[in-house]
């Protein structure tokens, strides 16, 4: 074994040994768990009636304008062949990283517009 194979060996046996000796025991959840009173009021809660519960502690928000629309909703895909002009398949690669996104983007803000009438 050559003499950088042992130093490297000895590096990560050093790492190893300074690593375990701060790996603490963890169950998996990265909550306490709750107790039964907790448990309780959460089953009560849940009981309630929307119009019961009373929300006048959380802020209300009067500033979308960082608001993200469709972050969370994504649609199913479906495989298809399509055929389309050469000219409009050349133009969506040329202004889209992800053409096939841009082409799904157009077609749903057309259906969109269309929907409205």
């Amino acid at each position: 074994m050559s003499k950088k194979n042992t130093d490297s060996n000895q590096a990560r046996k050093k790492d190893k040994k300074s690593i375990d000796s701060e790996i603490v025991e963890f169950d998996g959840s990265p909550f306490d768990p709750l107790t039964p009173e907790q448990i309780e009021e959460l089953r009560a809660l849940a009981a309630k009636p929307d119009s019961e519960i009373d929300t006048s502690d959380i802020p209300p928000i009067t500033d979308w304008s960082n608001a993200e629309h469709g972050k969370f909703y994504r649609p199913i895909k479906e495989k298809v062949s399509l055929r389309l002009d050469s000219d409009i398949i050349k133009w969506f690669k040329d202004h889209h990283d992800r053409y096939q996104t841009g082409i799904n983007k157009a077609l749903r803000e057309y259906i969109d517009s269309h929907r409205a009438q």
